[in-house]
């Protein structure tokens, strides 16, 4: 059995839509950016081949769960006769642009590859992991990485240490609807790495933008309180993914502390007075506020020896 394993969450330091295929699929670029936010799994082989995640999940039935799907792809894909028993404890929040459910899945690959000893290469799990979503194979790729296609050309880029304030509306978004949106525009001009530098990415969200966001915003009114809050209380935050979560970027642990501690004494201002009034539509829009690092890969990445 193994305990306790990491599953993180990601950032898209920008996402630019420049295209779309005949079949329907987005051609995008992004950086995908590792953090410390992280759910957590513990996984067990079962002697029957049975599949079955011990965590009940709040509005994701058993079966349609990216885990239970990517261990019984595992399965069908190398022939083995094992199942397996899998805990899932949550951090990362769900419709948030975090790729929460990518991760997991990313991280039952890499470790039942190794517990039942199935011998896939990296790329053949990548391969794997396409099939269940486009993030997942940048987690099975394992580091902070370029992406360009549907998501699943990755190159490696070397992205600064950094710390991020991440902002959590108290609202979710589900992907499939914005990348249908008619509004969403898919025509950005395309870059290329030596374009630009990490720094430039994370500092003051200098670099490129997020093409998703206009869309969301437009859709989910709490994310837009959120974001249009954020901008008159003077912090300059992107959108992640198909969002809802927003993220500031810092260069320490500290100075995303402080930050976090300045956000909450204005939300106390700006919504507890008047939602003690009874005003509902003026209750604060945010969930949850969080201090991430940034991390220089996947803390499973030397589970695949290639």
């Amino acid at each position: 059995m193994l305990y306790d394993l990491i599953a993180p969450a990601k950032l898209n330091l920008f996402l630019h839509v420049v295209g779309r295929r005949a079949d329907g699929y987005h051609l995008l670029q992004t950086v995908f950016q590792f953090i410390s936010l992280a759910d957590r799994l513990d996984i067990e082989t079962r002697q029957d081949g049975l599949i079955h995640r011990e965590t009940d999940m709040e509005g994701v039935p058993h079966d349609q769960d990216l885990v239970v799907r990517a261990a019984r792809l595992l399965q069908q894909a190398t022939g083995t006769h094992f199942g397996a028993e899998i805990h899932v404890h949550k951090r990362i929040p769900s419709g948030a642009g975090l790729g929460g459910g990518s991760s997991d899945a990313a991280t039952v690959l890499i470790a039942l590859n190794r517990l039942w000893r199935t011998g896939l290469s990296r790329a053949e799990l990548m391969r794997l992991g396409l099939q269940l979503g486009a993030d997942v194979p940048v987690f099975i790729f394992g580091q902070n990485a370029f992406a360009e296609g549907i998501g699943e050309q990755l190159t490696a880029v070397d992205l600064p240490p950094q710390a991020f304030l991440v902002i959590q509306p108290t609202q979710g978004v589900p992907t499939q609807g914005i990348f249908q949106a008619p509004d969403l525009t898919r025509d950005t001009e395309t870059v290329k790495i030596m374009d630009f530098s990490g720094r430039q990415m994370i500092a003051h969200l200098g670099f490129g933008h997020n093409d998703l966001q206009p869309v969301v915003l437009n859709r989910f009114p709490v994310v837009r309180q959120t974001h249009d809050w954020l901008e008159q209380a003077g912090f300059k935050a992107r959108m992640t993914g198909s969002g809802s979560c927003f993220f500031i970027g810092f260069q320490s642990v500290q100075q995303s502390e402080v930050a976090k501690q300045e956000m909450l004494a204005k939300i106390r201002v700006d919504f507890s007075d008047v939602a003690s009034a009874g005003l509902v539509s003026s209750v604060s829009p945010i969930q949850a506020l969080m201090v991430c690092e940034s991390l220089s890969e996947h803390p499973l990445r030397c589970w695949i020896e290639s």
